[in-house]
């Protein structure tokens, strides 16, 4: 096998259509039972930041309304009809368990079976596959429900009474304002700022184009300012996006800009020293990168595979795809993944190319 794809999401399905244009054999690898189920795991007022028109990948446009904002349910049946329509080759309920390096070919074991390919592309998500907790969570009381934002599906989830937020990120600040109509609410955490627009708001057809071309093209990690906004999001999270300051205030949210930092008699400790008495909490704390599974040494100090546009040049054959600023700003999401995706393909193509001509040689 030339090419194992790790992933079915959409960095995973654009890469492998960008191998099936370039002619190159793959075959992609998902752990799920259905393309776009990691989509329909997410919480079901889920809505995509931009509009449908930025959102299809490579040769298939996303169905409906130009200018409207897709839910998650939309995200995760576009991708599955994105597989179809271009019968890529996918093996659902394979969770891939280790990644090695042997014989000068990577080894990919999936339960009990060994699957052998010249070149891996790891598409297996943003953010890394294991929520990120703080270890002190576990020394909270029982009775106080907890959830990481990546569990809470629905206001209903929770138990009667306050509800503790903890990220004030866009999905911290998202979940904080729809409970808020229900459960009294304290979203804790620093301000990570907030974008200069609101989805679906009048003058966005103006908006969008310049706004994903900043994202495309001078927010990269080439630029200073790309540079500058790379760190920020890899270990801060993103600006707040629909929801903004004047929204939660509206509703009531308490914000509080101090970090939880740890319990005390079992009920969560602010910086301030505060104690909040609260029945739920909901982790919006992101993700934590974890690589351990690939057994080779791809990742630097901050967690991070050491590559660049997707490519480990210190692991021969060995690729990524969809990590956040993996080229840009855009890189994370819909609307820029299927530049990086066709950057790798193109590298891999090259090395296949390369391998021929010394096997010829």
């Amino acid at each position: 096998m030339n090419t194992i794809i790790i992933g079915a999401g959409q960095a995973g399905l654009a890469t492998g259509h960008q191998l099936q244009r370039l002619g190159e054999p793959f075959t992609i690898l998902d752990g799920n039972a259905r393309v776009g189920d990691q989509w329909r795991s997410h919480w079901d007022s889920l809505r995509l930041y931009s509009p449908a028109k930025y959102d299809g990948l490579p040769g298939l446009p996303f169905p409906g309304d130009p200018w409207h904002y897709p839910g998650k349910d939309e995200v995760a049946d576009y991708l599955a009809s994105y597989a179809a329509h271009f019968a890529l080759p996918i093996r659902p309920n394979a969770r891939v368990d280790r990644l090695e390096r042997r014989d000068d070919r990577w080894v990919v074991t999936v339960g009990r079976e060994e699957l052998t390919a010249d070149n891996v592309v790891v598409a297996t998500g943003t953010f890394g596959r294991t929520p990120y907790l703080p270890d002190y969570a576990v020394d909270l009381d029982p009775a106080i429900r907890q959830l990481h934002s990546s569990e809470y599906q629905r206001p209903a989830q929770l138990k009667d009474g306050p509800v503790l937020v903890v990220g004030g990120s866009h999905s911290g600040t998202d979940v904080a304002y729809e409970v808020a109509e229900t459960h009294p609410t304290v979203l804790c955490g620093r301000d990570p700022g907030q974008m200069p627009f609101k989805p679906g708001r009048a003058g966005q057809k103006v908006f969008w184009p310049i706004f994903l071309f900043v994202g495309r093209h001078v927010l990269t990690r080439r630029s200073p300012l790309g540079k500058v906004a790379m760190k920020d999001l890899r270990y801060h999270g993103g600006p707040m996006i629909r929801v903004k300051r004047a929204d939660l205030l509206a509703r009531g949210v308490e914000r509080v800009p101090d970090r939880v930092v740890g319990v005390q008699d079992g009920r969560p400790l602010l910086a301030d020293g505060r104690v909040l008495d609260v029945a739920n909490v909901v982790w919006a704390t992101g993700f934590r990168q974890v690589f351990d599974w690939i057994k080779v040494p791809v990742a630097g100090a901050d967690g991070w595979p050491r590559e660049y546009r997707g490519v480990a040049a210190d692991a021969p054959g060995l690729f990524f795809c969809g990590l956040c600023f993996q080229y840009a700003f855009s890189s994370m999401v819909l609307p820029g993944v299927g530049r990086d995706a066709a950057y790798v393909a193109r590298r891999i193509t090259a090395r296949t190319s390369a391998g021929r001509s010394l096997a010829a040689a």
